[in-house]
């Protein structure tokens, strides 16, 4: 595949990236057929540990088409970080703002010229107790639907085995030395979506059908079967609370007094 479009500043992360990544990590790489050597395409990728961007960015980085990243607007500001992420050409995402939707405009406009543009769909690191992907959000499907672009779901597994997600102990597990699994699939099927009012219920069926895609492909790197439904991270919060307030309304209720227990 053509190296075209990667410039100074990637290269230059890349030469600081690699050399730790090549020296503590084997790799497990399937599927790079699938990542369109020419024209604007979205990736679709699962979330489940702060490592796994470095671990999908190298692999991206050694097909010739580098992802630019949705990231967090403060990333942006001063300072070497700032400059790396302006340099390499990241989306930066205004979160709880009227310009949420610059991310999006950016997106379209990079993949309009013929870039890739990386979506992590959860919006976070996996909340799944057993690291599947959760349902994601909608933010690919609208961008996806904008385009037409290809959608290349890709799975990954084994940073989160060396640094679990929400782990209470923020220590690298670095040996034994881990193997970071990465796998693209075949772009995901939307052409039936194409030129429908992209209402609530379209976003939300394009959204699941990539998650679907994107948890299929894990289920084949991690050999085994995945969960039947996605997990919603929204309900299980719900479930917790409605489960807290029935028992602090148990502990609330008066036990039986010595005359009851009399009668």
């Amino acid at each position: 595949m053509s190296r075209h479009r990667i410039g100074f500043w990637y290269r230059l992360a890349a030469v600081i990236a690699k050399p730790p990544l090549v020296v503590l990590f084997k790799r497990d790489w399937q599927g790079m057929e699938h990542i369109p050597a020419e024209g604007g395409f979205i990736t679709a990728v699962n979330h489940n540990s702060y490592l796994d961007p470095l671990s999908y960015a190298h692999y991206q980085y050694n097909t010739g088409r580098v992802p630019r990243f949705l990231a967090k607007s403060g990333l942006f500001k001063g300072g070497f970080v700032g400059a790396v992420m302006r340099g390499t050409g990241q989306i930066p995402v205004y979160r709880e703002s009227t310009d949420a939707a610059t991310a999006f405009r950016a997106a379209v406009d990079a993949i309009n010229r013929g870039e890739c543009v990386a979506f992590y769909p959860e919006g976070t690191l996996t909340r799944d107790p057993d690291m599947w992907p959760m349902q994601g959000k909608t933010g690919a499907a609208r961008v996806a639907l904008l385009t037409k672009a290809p959608v290349i779901p890709v799975a990954q597994w084994g940073a989160n085995e060396a640094m679990p997600p929400y782990a209470k102990e923020k220590k690298l597990r670095l040996f034994p030395r881990k193997t970071l699994r990465v796998k693209a699939g075949p772009p995901v099927d939307l052409a039936e979506f194409y030129g429908q009012e992209p209402t609530a219920e379209v976003l939300r069926a394009v959204t699941d059908r990539i998650m679907a895609s994107v948890t299929g492909i894990l289920a084949e790197v991690r050999e085994e079967p995945a969960p039947a439904e996605p997990y919603d991270h929204r309900k299980a919060r719900a479930e917790q609370r409605r489960k807290n307030q029935q028992m602090r309304q148990r502990d609330k209720t008066p036990g039986p007094t010595q005359e009851d227990e009399g009668k």
